[in-house]
């Protein structure tokens, strides 16, 4: 009886323990929101956040894209070859890309370099004080730290997907029309014809949910980090782990929507 009590004492302490980080996680995102939809707006924060989180995310973007769109042409085109298909390895590789593949992997390499990035420079600055200083200054560490993260999160992740796609199509098509004597016309050909304004959305919506919980769940783990070497640890490891999880899971319900929707 007395082992009962304890495993349930231990379920119960862990599932309260979840649901106040859950309830708090909404809290501080609802504050973030709120505060960047009010003045005063810190422009030359959110560019620097830009070229953080954005532009020096770019080339591991850029290079997991050219393999990944090379990796899809190979492996398409061994699938296709079997039906008599191989003109549309162009239609496969971009389809993938720009539908799933290229919000997906973009979010994840985000998440990957800067987000984890992110949840540990934040959780540095509340260990070693300085988030109080910014409170003792007047400083709302919210609207100075979070609100540029966050903002540049949404607006980075698209535009790197972006670049993801065009690179990873590149890709297949060097390997496609190089490598696997694939029709150059063809190729592009079925890339035009396949891809519609519906696809190329449903992948923008996803990148802008994704871009949104990298930044948000980064934000929030620094914010609420423990103290010490330990603490930044465990916060950042969380974050991405989190974070990545997120992904994939909201990557389905995304998906299960979209296509009703678009349907």
């Amino acid at each position: 009886m007395d082992g009962l009590v304890k495993f349930l004492e231990i379920v119960g302490t862990r599932f309260i323990n979840w649901l106040t980080g859950v309830g708090g996680a909404w809290i501080f995102i609802f504050k973030v929101i709120l505060k960047a939809l009010t003045p005063p707006y810190r422009l030359g924060l959110i560019v620097q956040q830009l070229y953080v989180i954005g532009v020096q995310s770019l080339a591991v973007v850029a290079l997991v894209g050219l393999f990944t769109g090379a990796v899809l042409a190979v492996q398409a085109e061994y699938t296709l070859s079997k039906f008599g298909a191989s003109a549309f390895t162009g239609s496969a590789v971009a389809l993938s890309l720009i539908r799933e593949l290229g919000p997906v992997l973009t979010a994840l390499m985000v998440n990957g370099r800067a987000g984890s990035a992110m949840t540990a420079e934040l959780g540095i600055m509340k260990i070693t004080e300085q988030v109080d200083a910014l409170r003792s200054m007047a400083v709302d560490p919210i609207r100075y730290l979070m609100v540029p993260r966050v903002i540049a999160g949404v607006i980075s992740v698209p535009l790197l997907t972006a670049i993801f796609n065009i690179v990873g199509i590149s890709g297949g098509y060097i390997v496609g029309v190089h490598t696997l004597d694939l029709s150059s016309g063809t190729f592009m050909t079925q890339i035009y014809q396949s891809v519609s304004d519906v696809d190329v959305i449903s992948g923008f919506i996803k990148s802008v949910a994704f871009g949104f919980c990298v930044s948000w769940i980064s934000c929030y783990k620094g914010w609420t980090c423990g103290f010490g070497a330990v603490g930044v640890n465990r916060a950042t490891t969380s974050a991405v782990v989190t974070a990545s999880v997120v992904i994939l899971v909201l990557d389905y319900f995304l998906t299960s929507i979209l296509t009703q929707v678009f349907l």
